[in-house]
């Protein structure tokens, strides 16, 4: 279930109560007239179910409430409550399938801002896997995609696509090239301190490494981990079952491609850095393809349900 708080101006509360009301999935209404001071207005509080939660948010916003007054929603994790129950029942579809495009954007957006923690993040995440190549050790490169934060542009980039934001898709894309680019670029830097403090050598970098030697030999495995990857990160962000992002993030060989491309080309490797570039577009696309299409599935596939629920409803 969703609780949604809203602030409502006085003479657009019948409406929305009557909006709210008439949305299957819904329970506990209440109203505190005037209990708002900033914006002024009425105060209405109602849950809903998470998979009726998006239509009743749009029907919101097409009565203005997101610019004069407000929408907030929280996410219950305990609620005792048979209206509670018979709402979930009613509403069409399971509420870990449903999609909160609203809530989606939103997440994405502050994803994929280029802020200076992600760089940060990135940054340490590629230096931590350039480690991990010249060793050619399973668990730091494993570290290094736990803590790479790029699948947030990715995502950002494949929800900007379906729901045709310009603008929130060129944020994603500058998050991508400008942040990849300057973690390389930071990632060159430290090969050669490590290599002036004597702990990289060259010849450690064109060792046999089954470790690591993935990383800059792409094949069609790449790109079908990659696809398989963006579905279920994807899946993990629009549902309920957020705890499958973590697995996500350490299948995808962006953070390692990017350090063993970096430390290459500190030590004039160029087929082992174009090898690696290779391995990071792959990646990169086939995480951005399946996304898109996992979205517009999901979109098309809840469109559907909403119609199918309507027509048994009139």
């Amino acid at each position: 279930m969703l609780h949604l708080r809203l602030i409502v101006p006085p003479d657009r509360t019948d409406e929305v109560v009557r909006t709210v009301e008439r949305t299957v999935g819904t329970a506990h209404l209440a109203v505190l007239t005037g209990a708002a001071r900033n914006p002024s207005g009425d105060l209405v509080l109602c849950d809903v179910a998470r998979e009726a939660g998006d239509a009743l948010i749009g029907h919101l916003r097409e009565l203005g409430l997101d610019k004069d007054g407000s929408i907030a929603v929280d996410s219950i994790d305990l609620s005792l409550s048979t209206r509670a129950d018979e709402a979930e029942e009613e509403a069409p579809g399971e509420g870990a399938d449903a999609v909160l495009w609203e809530q989606l954007t939103d997440a994405t957006h502050e994803e994929s801002t280029l802020s200076f923690t992600y760089m940060a993040f990135l940054t340490l995440a590629t230096m931590i896997a350039a480690c991990g190549v010249v060793l050619d050790n399973a668990i730091l490169i494993v570290g290094a995609m736990a803590v790479g934060p790029e699948f947030g542009p990715l995502a950002g980039f494949s929800t900007a696509m379906v729901q045709r934001l310009p603008r929130l898709a060129w944020r994603s894309l500058a998050a991508l090239i400008v942040g990849f680019a300057a973690a390389m670029a930071v990632t060159v830097l430290f090969s050669y301190f490590m290599d002036g403090a004597g702990l990289f050598e060259r010849a450690m970098l064109r060792a046999d490494r089954p470790n690591t030697g993935f990383i800059y030999d792409p094949d069609a495995f790449s790109f079908v981990v990659a696809v398989l990857a963006g579905i279920a990160g994807t899946l993990s962000l629009t549902s309920a079952k957020s705890g499958a992002l973590v697995g996500v993030a350490i299948s995808v060989t962006t953070v390692p491609a990017a350090a063993n491309a970096a430390v290459a080309l500190s030590y004039g490797e160029y087929g082992q850095a174009w090898g690696s570039a290779e391995q990071l577009l792959l990646n990169l696309l086939g995480i951005i393809l399946a996304g898109t299409l996992t979205l517009f599935a999901q979109k098309w596939l809840w469109s559907r349900r909403r119609r199918r629920a309507g027509k048994s409803a009139a």
